[in-house]
């Protein structure tokens, strides 16, 4: 009985055809799923911190479009439970020669959260700029946002790639540049089992604000489920696209092999072994792909990271969960792709191949 090595090496060209074809593929669902799980990391990162509470405009579909009135902040800094509050403008804009930039307005008591590198916290006419972003434009001393010129008074280093590539300014300059008081409230509590509480008592405030737990409010944020839903969408043509190369390979695999499959039959290997044999040879292969797609993904991700293109605001992560789930996605392609082909082999009439001059 040749094994299922040897059979790989007799058809080398087809083998490494269905090898190139499932390494594409799952190198495809490694990249996809880590770069909109790390765009989701960074944001979530990002609203976590100091944010145990998060308060936007009701009904908005993005933290972007949210406008509320930053008098409240001081209202629900003093209510009992808050250790503290900041408020936050989120926008972007063109820094030239950039074509888009994550800006930041935020309260004096969040500057703390931004670790300096050089220089200064900005006041009025100033800005600090993030380390990625401050080096992609060769250490400028002003940069230009919105017509208006202003200062760098300092750097700062940031574990998450949006603040890393953004700029940071102070609120009331924010507010200036981007026409609203405040997108959202972080709040930090002294317990957060009082979390609920404490949100009603801020939603009582006003009809039109809506406060939330963090937590809450990532696993109903409307853009996360849109960018996921576009991952598992992609990763499903990955996959079935990986299924289809399989399927053909393995049919062509199989009709060149019909007279040592006829030969098996003839000599009473049974149906089953023939398709155990055929799905363990893709199995194998399978299995190669699967580390090479690995290898390749790493490597390509700190590419991406470190790419001064991409701004630090694209990165992914391969976690052990995703290895796991594409380890089980890279299995099934192999054995779904190659159970229809492993059927037809099994079933090949030895006295047919013989009558038609074909073993």
């Amino acid at each position: 009985m040749i094994t299922p090595i040897k059979a790989l090496r007799k058809n080398r060209f087809k083998t490494a055809l269905i090898f190139v074809s499932m390494t594409v593929s799952i190198a495809a669902i490694f990249l996809i799923s880590a770069i909109s799980g790390g765009v989701v990391s960074m944001y979530s990162a990002m609203l976590k911190t100091d944010g145990d509470v998060i308060v936007t405009q009701k009904g908005i579909a993005d933290t972007f479009f949210s406008d509320i009135n930053r008098s409240m902040l001081p209202t629900i800094a003093a209510m009992e439970g808050v250790r503290e509050a900041s408020a936050m403008i989120l926008g972007a804009a063109p820094v030239d020669p950039l074509p888009i930039v994550g800006i930041y307005g935020v309260s004096d008591n969040r500057f703390k959260s931004y670790v300096l590198k050089r220089g200064n916290y900005p006041k009025a006419g100033e800005v600090m700029l993030g380390s990625k972003i401050y080096e992609t434009l060769k250490h400028p001393r002003t940069i230009t946002l919105s017509k208006q010129e202003f200062k760098v008074s300092g750097v700062f280093k940031s574990r998450i790639g949006f603040e890393d590539g953004g700029v940071v300014m102070n609120l009331e300059e924010g507010g200036k540049i981007f026409h609203k008081s405040a997108s959202i409230f972080l709040i930090s509590l002294d317990d957060l089992g009082k979390s609920d509480a404490l949100t009603a008592r801020i939603n009582a405030l006003n009809p039109q604000i809506e406060a939330k737990t963090t937590e809450s409010f990532i696993d109903s944020y409307n853009q996360f489920k849109i960018i996921q839903t576009s991952s598992d969408v992609i990763g499903a043509m990955a996959f079935l696209m990986g299924i289809l190369g399989i399927v053909s390979m393995m049919s062509m695999v199989v009709n060149d092999r019909k007279a040592e499959f006829g030969i098996m039959r003839s000599v009473g290997l049974s149906s089953l072994n023939i398709i155990l044999k055929l799905l363990g040879e893709t199995l194998i292969v399978a299995l190669i792909a699967f580390a090479a797609a690995w290898g390749i993904s790493e490597g390509v991700l700190e590419l991406i990271e470190h790419a001064e293109k991409f701004q630090g605001y694209i990165n992914g992560e391969i976690t052990g969960a995703l290895l796991l789930k594409v380890f089980a996605v890279s299995v099934a392609m192999a054995l779904v792709g190659t159970l229809l082909p492993a059927v037809y082999a099994s079933r090949i009439d030895p006295m047919s191949l013989i009558q038609r001059g074909g073993a």
